[in-house]
């Protein structure tokens, strides 16, 4: 059970760090929340969990497979992406922006589609997949060898962070106003990178002993 209540932890605080960084998926939801309302985050998250179901049954029912022996390289590849990923995050976050853009009246009441609009920008999404095939990966390898249940949690985990924030952002555009100042988000933003990097080093350390 610990080690259960350990991956969803962890699968949290590692998503979080995804859906935090500005991106076409982050762009979508403040796209659509300005059109149709505090709904639209979630409905953005569903359609990209819908992508990233079939990423997880395409490692857990294939890359583990086919890697084998492998996948000490892919453990080594993870937590040096993490490292990366995480300085590349704390970069970004001296210069990070989630003020909406202005829209017209008319562009609001356009149709909006936030389920296909949330699977289209993550498939579209370089980093989506850069990730999923080295951190993703790597990590979601180390979660099934636990079992089943410890899979789920970690992935669990994810996508509430993804949903979190997400609503989060919707809700803050429907009531007028983020309930978070760019100031905040950009420490938030540090604090996630400064995660990564020391979490890629101790994943590291555990694959070099």
């Amino acid at each position: 059970m610990n080690e259960i209540i350990q991956m969803l932890v962890l699968g949290f605080f590692i998503g979080l760090t995804g859906a935090l960084a500005p991106g076409p998926t982050l762009i979508a939801t403040i796209n659509a929340s300005l059109k149709g309302g505090w709904t639209m985050g979630p409905r953005v998250t569903l359609g990209h969990a819908a992508v990233e179901i079939l990423m997880v049954i395409l490692i857990i029912g294939g890359l583990s497979v086919f890697i084998g022996g492998y996948s000490w390289l892919v453990a080594g590849i993870g937590g040096v992406a993490l490292m990366v990923f995480g300085m590349f995050t704390v970069l970004e976050s001296r210069h990070a922006q989630i003020n909406p853009p202005h829209k017209t009246l008319q562009e609001r009441e356009t149709t909006v589609h936030p389920f296909l609009d949330g699977m289209v920008t993550s498939i579209s999404n370089p980093y989506f997949w850069l990730w999923w095939f080295t951190v993703g990966s790597a990590l979601m390898i180390g979660a099934y060898a636990g079992g089943i249940g410890t899979a789920v949690s970690f992935i669990l985990g994810h996508w509430t962070a993804d949903l979190g924030w997400f609503t989060l952002v919707s809700v803050s555009i429907h009531r007028g106003r983020f309930l978070l100042g760019e100031r905040e988000y950009r420490w938030i933003l540090a604090a996630c990178g400064i995660f990564l990097v020391f979490f890629g080093m101790y994943y590291l350390m555990n694959f070099l002993v």
